[in-house]
């Protein structure tokens, strides 16, 4: 017979097993809830984060100018000055080209309203013979209903609909209810006046965010002009909170291969947008669409947002389409035009002349736009390509992360790279053109670890 103490080996496996799992299990939890933290504050910070990330991005994109200025014996605050109006009178010149356009539409808002709904009326009327065919069905199916029984003179029917007054007032008899025991008169009546809440309309919500988002822009050009002026600052304060050289220079590299990622991402996704712009308002114009240059100016802007941006394009062209032209061929047919040059530019031209190590993964991208739209909507849609082009090249230079990197790439990211002062360093990598240059001009400093 087994002694007793041996009762005490009968689990040997699963009591160290539930150990180690409920610490990782844990571990999970905080992580879980810090990310549901993370993306709460984020939403609503949205006001200030979305100026700020945009201010810093552009900042990136416009650091080589700054370098390249002040080679020509331009001071960095020169510089911010000329960068910060160049955008703005950008904006002002594309406001100008739309003005007038825009002003047609306005003037002829009452013809193309009684147009949209003539178009209506016939899309309705084409549509009849199917909805007779589905009441038929119905009949079929459920019967034919029974009619339901009158309801005697001077007693309203419970479910009656009271009338829609035009300034939205509602106006309703109730009988009073006696209470019991209480003598009440014949044909006491109550009068009850419920006034609507008035809607606010889509005019006024957006004049209403006007300010909102001036004031953005203000504040994201005024960041961006000190971000500019303050010249290397940035960079050294980022590169002197590490200890050895060797992390100092890896910083100063990644903070470089940013800046020709976003550089070189940016300005080929411009250049391609132009050229989609052109060839779509063209053919909007070949296909007798109005205003083809409003057309052109969307798509242009629309194609900074992957995926979501064409789609719309399109749903719009079509739609527009639907409602000038008299048939639902020739609207068709302007779709698929906008849906083709839309795939040639996404398919062939952009995978060609963007580098392919700023290829990331498709489902990847998709679901950070998805995501961002969610957050900051049309301005996350904007920048969620951009700081996923950021993360990617940090995470070829944080050794921790180089399985996220590979996550998000479309392929294998690249090997990573294995005082005198921090000044000096970023002082040797301002003398180069490029990210590849700047390693090379960093690489004779002496170590110092």
């Amino acid at each position: 017979m087994a002694p007793p103490e041996d009762s005490n080996h009968m689990f040997p496996i699963s009591a160290p097993a539930e150990k180690r799992s409920l610490p990782r299990v844990a571990n999970w939890a905080v992580i879980g809830i810090f990310l549901l933290l993370l993306f709460s504050f984020f939403a609503q910070a949205r006001d200030f984060l979305m100026p700020v990330t945009l201010a810093f991005l552009l900042f990136f994109v416009f650091v080589p100018f700054r370098r390249l200025m002040e080679r020509l014996g331009i001071g960095a605050a020169v510089t911010a000055a000329i960068v910060s109006l160049g955008l703005v009178v950008s904006v002002v010149v594309i406001g100008f080209v739309i003005s007038g356009p825009v002003n047609r539409l306005i003037e002829n808002a009452p013809q193309i309203t009684e147009r949209l709904e003539q178009r209506f009326a016939e899309l309705r009327s084409n549509f009849r013979g199917i909805e007779r065919a589905a009441e038929k069905i119905d009949e079929i199916a459920g019967g034919s209903p029974e009619p339901e029984p009158s309801a005697p003179p001077g007693i309203t029917s419970p479910d009656a609909t009271p009338a829609t007054t035009p300034d939205a007032t509602l106006t309703g008899r109730l009988t009073a209810i006696p209470a019991p025991g209480t003598p009440q008169p014949p044909d006491q009546q109550i009068e009850v006046e419920v006034n609507a809440t008035p809607q606010t309309s889509t005019l006024a919500s957006v004049l209403n965010l006007g300010p909102a988002f001036v004031g953005q822009i203000i504040f994201t050009l005024f960041l961006l002009f000190f971000l500019l002026s303050s010249g290397d600052l940035l960079y050294l304060k980022i590169v002197q909170s590490f200890d050895s050289m060797r992390e100092k220079r890896t910083a100063y590299l990644a903070l470089r291969e940013i800046e020709d990622s976003l550089g070189t991402y940016l300005g080929a996704i411009t250049l391609i947008n132009a050229c989609l712009a052109v060839a779509i308002g063209l053919a909007m114009w070949a296909w007798g669409m109005p205003s083809p240059l409003l057309f052109g100016l969307a798509a242009f802007l629309l194609n900074y947002i992957p995926y979501l941006g064409s789609v719309a394009g399109i749903i719009i062209a079509t739609l527009v389409g639907i409602f000038i032209h008299d048939d639902l061929f020739t609207p068709l047919m302007i779709g698929l035009t906008y849906l083709g040059l839309t795939a040639l530019e996404g398919q062939l031209i952009t995978p060609y002349f963007v580098s392919r190590r700023l290829q990331l993964n498709t489902v990847v991208v998709f679901l950070t736009v998805a995501l961002w739209a969610w957050l900051w909507s049309v301005i996350g849609m904007i920048v969620a390509v951009p700081l996923l082009v950021v993360m990617r090249v940090l995470a070829d230079h944080i050794p921790g992360l180089q399985k996220f990197g590979n996550f998000l790439a479309g392929e294998d990211p690249p090997a990573l790279e294995d005082e005198d002062e921090a000044r000096e360093l970023v002082e040797a990598g301002d003398a180069a053109g490029d990210a590849a240059q700047a390693s090379t001009a960093t690489m004779v400093l002496p170590t110092r670890e």
